[in-house]
């Protein structure tokens, strides 16, 4: 069981950036697919990028591509999301999760129930 902790949450002007950080302890990254999500005020719990356990293959989905990038640090034990030019409907709070079956040969998934280990999620508001 992994215990996952974000930072790098914050406050940024719209077209702003900012990278946020999974690290976890008790488990190593690299045996679970890693995802992150996140829920803003009102919604449900959205997947936006997973990273495969297998090669380090990864999926974005439509609404972040080309603007979020997904990526994992093994050394560190740490899995990363980089955002670039921010919007306003990317406010919410991320979260990380670890699964241990969230993938199939090197594809990762999103579904929310196939992720087991959940961070307490940080803060992330685009405004001017």
């Amino acid at each position: 069981q992994a215990r996952l902790v974000e930072s790098g949450g914050g406050l940024v002007q719209p077209g702003g950036s900012l990278r946020l950080s999974c690290a976890a302890s008790g488990s190593t990254l690299d045996d679970y697919a890693i995802g992150w999500f996140r829920q803003a005020p009102g919604k449900g719990r959205e997947g936006i990028a997973c990273i495969s356990p297998i090669d380090g293959s990864t999926y974005h989905v439509p609404s972040v591509k080309g603007r979020f990038t997904i990526a994992r640090d093994n050394a560190k034990n740490t899995v990363y999301l980089e955002m670039n030019s921010l919007k306003p409907e990317d406010t919410a709070v991320y979260y990380c999760a670890s699964g241990l079956t969230a993938y199939s040969d090197y594809e990762c998934r999103l579904g929310v129930t196939e992720y087991t280990d959940w961070g307490q999620g940080t803060q992330v508001t685009v405004s001017s």
